[in-house]
Formats: C-alpha cells, sequence, structure tokens
C-alpha cells in the first residue's frame, strides 16, 4: 500500500497551492496530489473566458509546468477519485479499490456543477462548465450550432454568454430569479449587466423558469419554460451553481452539511484532516460570522496557507478578505469583500460610461465593492473595508475624490 506524509485530495487551484507551500517551507516529507481528471492542476475561471474564446491554449492556463510537480517531488495521482475514508486506518480508498495511507491529509475537492432535474435534463447536448473536459465538448460542437440557451445567469452563465456572442452564436440567457448575479450583486450591478448583454445580442429573459427540456432522438432541441415558452437550442449551457464534493468525507463522520466545516486553521473534526476552498464551510467575519463557503481562486489559495502553516507548526488562524473578479466583453468587474446584507449602496461614477463603482454599507460602513472598470477603486476600498470606519458618504459618492482620500464621518 502507497503512504504519504501528506496527501493532497483535488488537483485545482486549492491543492496545488498547498503543495507548493509545503515545498516552499522546507516540508521535506513525502507529498502526493490525487485528482480525478488526466491533466496536471490548471486554472478554471478561464474555462468560461479565454480558454473557450480560444485566446489561451491549454498549456497556457496549466498552473504550473507538469515538471514543475516532478522537481518539487510531488507525487500526481492523476485519474483518480476518492470514495471511502477511514480516519482511524488513516487510509482512502479509490474507486478502483486502490487504498492510499496518509499521515496528514488536505481535502481540496472543490464541486461539482448542480445538474438538472427536470424532464429532458439527461439530453445529450446539455453541458456544464466546470472542468477542461467540459469546454471542449463544447467547442467541438460549435461549428454546427447556431443558437445557445444558457441556463444560468450567475458569473459562469454570464461569462459563457459573452464568449459565445463574440464567436458569432445567437444565446439566449434564461435566469429564474428576477434579476441576473441576484445572489452575489446588488440591483444596479444586476441591471447594468443585463442591459450590456443585451446591447450585445442576448435574448436575456429574467424570471424564466425551465420546465423540461424538449429532445428527439436522444438529443436536446429546445428549452421549455413553465409559461410554455419554447427556446430553441442546438446547445444548452447550465450553470446554476455547484455541490461541494464532500461525500466521503462526511461518510467518514466529519461534520457538515453545505460543504465540510472547518475551523480557524482549516482542520476538520476528523483528527489530522484539513479541507479548503469551494468545499470547505468555515466561519467569515466579513460575513457577520456566518457559516459559509466561497466560492474562489483567492479563497482556495488562502486556506491552503493556514492549512500548510498549521502542518508547519506555524498556526495562523484564517481572516483573508475575499475578492472575486469576471470578464465579460470589455468589462472587468473586480469585487472585495462580501455585500451579504448591506443595507445601503452609493454608486461612484456613472454606468453609461462603462466606469463605475457600487459601494455596499451596512450599518454606515463600507462592507464590499463592486467595481467596474475602476480598478483604482478596488485597490483603495480594501483599506476602509478592513478598518470598519465610518466614512463621509459625500465624499464616497464622489468619483472625483479618490477613496483613499475619503475622510471619516
Amino acid at each position: 500500500m502507497a503512504s504519504y506524509d501528506v496527501l493532497i485530495v483535488g488537483a485545482g487551484h486549492g491543492g496545488a497551492q498547498a503543495a507548493l507551500l509545503l515545498r516552499q517551507a522546507g516540508f521535506e516529507g513525502s507529498i502526493a496530489m490525487l485528482g480525478d481528471e488526466k491533466e496536471p492542476p490548471y486554472e478554471r475561471p478561464p474555462l468560461s473566458k479565454e480558454y473557450m474564446s480560444g485566446e489561451k491554449p491549454f498549456e497556457r492556463i496549466l498552473i504550473r509546468p507538469a515538471q514543475f510537480w516532478t522537481e518539487r517531488n510531488v507525487e500526481m495521482l492523476l485519474g483518480k477519485r476518492v470514495k471511502a475514508v477511514d480516519p482511524v486506518a488513516k487510509t482512502v480508498t479509490t474507486t478502483a479499490d486502490e487504498v492510499i495511507g496518509y499521515g496528514q491529509m488536505i481535502w481540496a475537492t472543490g464541486g461539482s456543477p448542480r445538474p438538472l432535474t427536470c424532464p429532458g435534463a439527461d439530453a445529450d447536448g446539455i453541458f456544464y462548465i466546470r472542468r477542461r473536459d467540459d469546454v471542449d465538448a463544447v467547442m467541438a460542437r460549435l461549428s454546427d450550432v447556431k443558437h445557445v440557451a444558457v441556463i444560468g445567469g450567475g458569473y459562469i452563465g454570464l461569462e459563457a454568454a459573452a464568449v459565445l456572442t463574440k464567436l458569432g452564436k445567437s444565446v439566449t440567457l434564461l435566469e429564474a430569479l428576477p434579476r441576473v448575479l441576484a445572489r452575489v450583486a446588488g440591483e444596479e450591478l444586476s441591471r447594468f449587466y443585463e442591459a450590456e448583454h443585451r446591447a450585445h445580442g442576448v435574448d436575456l429573459r429574467t424570471g424564466a423558469m425551465v420546465e423540461s427540456i424538449d429532445a428527439e432522438g436522444g438529443k436536446a432541441k429546445a428549452v421549455v419554460l413553465t409559461d410554455k415558452t419554447r427556446i430553441e437550442a442546438d446547445l444548452i449551457i447550465v450553470g446554476i451553481g455547484i455541490i461541494p464534493e464532500t461525500a466521503p468525507l462526511i461518510a467518514a463522520g466529519a461534520s457538515g452539511g453545505n460543504g465540510v466545516d472547518v475551523d480557524a486553521y482549516c482542520r476538520t473534526s476528523l483528527p489530522d484532516i484539513y479541507a479548503i476552498g469551494d468545499c470547505a464551510a468555515h466561519a467569515n467575519r466579513h460575513a457577520r460570522g456566518a457559516q459559509i463557503r466561497l466560492e474562489s481562486v483567492q479563497n482556495a489559495n488562502d486556506q491552503a496557507k493556514v492549512a500548510v502553516q498549521h502542518i508547519m507548526g506555524e498556526p495562523v488562524e484564517y481572516d483573508a478578505l475575499p475578492w472575486f473578479w469576471s470578464n465579460q466583453y470589455d468589462l472587468r468587474l473586480q469585487t472585495v469583500g462580501l455585500s451579504t446584507g448591506h443595507d445601503q449602496t452609493i454608486l461612484r461614477g456613472d454606468p453609461a460610461n462603462r466606469s463605475f463603482s457600487v459601494l455596499y454599507l451596512l450599518g454606515g460602513k463600507l462592507i464590499a465593492i463592486d467595481a467596474v472598470n475602476m480598478v483604482k477603486d478596488y485597490v483603495q476600498g480594501k483599506a476602509h473595508i478592513l478598518s470598519g470606519a465610518l466614512l463621509d458618504q459625500g465624499q464616497l459618492a464622489d468619483a472625483a475624490k479618490p477613496l483613499k482620500e475619503v475622510g471619516l464621518a
């Protein structure tokens, strides 16, 4: 039986960062990274952006070249998937019934796309954007595709719609809620992006509830809404969230529900098992202490650092300020902080100029910023969010005044 001092389950951003940081910190024990894809770790965000558009070949989205891991004695166990964890014997069992031992384990499995559950959801021609294979499968069909339906108005759906429109496809985007980005942004930003997509030719529909997928000969032909509207489509892309990949840990007794619960050092309730990234539910002070999962590269990398520091005997509690980004058309959205629970918004700049920021406040304190083509606001606003100070709202609203110069209320 193969056994490793540190076994990293999951070969995405978090897993790769953990392996890299362990070696940088001088960890001399054996490390293995187990992943269910055949490729070494690669960046996920470009999948729905530069990789789908063809601007970046796969080699350019690798986190590190394959030989990097070999040179650092990180054994890559690729094309494998863990089905069971034995926290007493300190082993995992793969779907091929291979048993692998560990001294300490970092669970960095991310999540799998939340599937459609309506009639016809298993038809051919329905795709999810989570892995390289997903995008390759979409790209292989595009030459024969004229009409695309995108189900889901979150970042993945909007980014895919932007790329496909740029590639000359007719795109209909369907969002069940009254506005796009409803779970992550305020109404000003939602309305701006809805208008942008429509201006680029996307048939964007909100309040659009999917009832079924109409298929002929096993192939998806149309999306049917609950009001019986029928949207013809040669190809359907679904982006309605992810389900955290934690079943083996939960079955082994780990605490969790929406993800696996971790403490401030990214430890699960099972001994010598850490969890990081999209699958890790943690108390976050920027969410007012709520137990949340954060689906971002920043969070995966920052939690990897926390887990590695604890393994190396230099514990530091997780306390990172969340940030995200999204590229759509020529728009660069940068978000810092978490806007959930805000009770006030302030608009800086004019959306008509396609360069503005939405500031989110709670009790008069700045808690988050959505900056569209406004890099300075994104950079300068971080200090105000971290300070928790009451700021002069008139100055905050004045786009001509740099955020770093805004005074106290």
